[in-house]
């Protein structure tokens, strides 16, 4: 899909605030709300926008631990990898999983509500799978930027 300055003004409005009231994208774009209404929706059809989510505290609803771990699969076949993918989509307290080159062959951002419940976490995903050769873990200190927002120029 080719996006027009318009679309990318709409996409940059939305992101910042995905509630964003349509008068003011026709304002900032100079688009009727129709249009707007129009072009937001193509947006969604072409998968473009692929979601609107709220950003909510970890802190603020029990979670106070935030984890980087670097996993090593034992084989690295395509329904073993595959395997492993639907296993991190499904647990909650993965945030993002990056299948990725290198040492490692997954990226994830955890969250726990302390040590304990990290440990748990850590039998769900990597020591009842036997295709988990090993996993290595860094604790965040800090969050200190948070977001999934692509720049738009």
């Amino acid at each position: 899909m080719d996006l027009s300055a318009s679309d990318l003004t709409i996409l940059r409005l939305l992101q910042n605030n995905a509630r964003e009231r349509l008068e003011t994208i026709a304002t900032e774009t100079g688009l009727s709300v129709a249009t707007v209404q129009r072009r937001i929706r193509n947006l969604k059809a072409e998968g473009v926008i692929l979601a609107e989510e709220a950003l909510i505290s970890p802190k603020a609803v029990g979670y106070t631990m935030t984890f980087l771990v670097m996993v090593e699969l034992e084989r690295e076949r395509i329904d073993q990898i595959d395997a492993f993918r639907r296993k991190a989509k499904g647990e909650p307290q993965v945030q993002q999983c990056y299948y990725i080159t290198g040492e490692a062959d997954f990226a994830l951002i955890v969250l726990a509500k302390d040590m304990e419940d990290y440990e748990r976490l850590t039998h769900r995903l990597f020591f009842e799978d036997s295709n988990v050769k090993r996993f290595r873990t860094s604790v965040v200190m800090d969050r200190t930027k948070v977001g999934m927002n692509i720049p738009l120029g």
